[in-house]
């Protein structure tokens, strides 16, 4: 059983920047895909970010493309996600979440933490 749990969410204005953590427990956590979502207020759970097992490879959603960053640290079993640029649509709570797949489908994702917030300014 893999159990996820997010932190270094927060109010930051517009511009600014965060830096969220997942740390991860259990068996194997180094082979699975790790990813981030997010839900903005009154929508659906959206993809954000992936990041293969062993950080070799990474992928993102259009929308943060170019200022937000993925990365892992398998030996200290967490997943960053480094957030620059914050636009007020950036706004939701942000998921860590581990797949043995590996897609932009939440329903592919079989571990999920239970979020933290952020909430951008303007």
């Amino acid at each position: 059983q893999v159990q996820l749990v997010e932190s270094g969410g927060g109010l930051v204005q517009v511009g600014g920047s965060l830096r969220l953590s997942c740390a991860a427990s259990g068996p194997t956590v180094s082979n699975y895909v790790m990813a981030w979502f997010r839900q903005p207020p009154g929508k659906e759970r959206e993809f954000v970010a992936a990041v293969s097992w062993n950080g070799g490879s990474t992928f993102y959603e259009d929308p943060v493309q170019g200022r937000f960053t993925i990365s892992r640290d398998n030996a200290k079993n967490t997943v960053f996600l480094q957030m620059n640029s914050l636009k007020p649509e950036d706004t939701a709570v942000y998921y860590c979440a581990a797949s043995t797949l590996g897609s932009t489908w939440a329903k592919e994702y079989e571990y999920w933490g239970q979020g933290t917030q952020v909430t951008v300014s303007s």
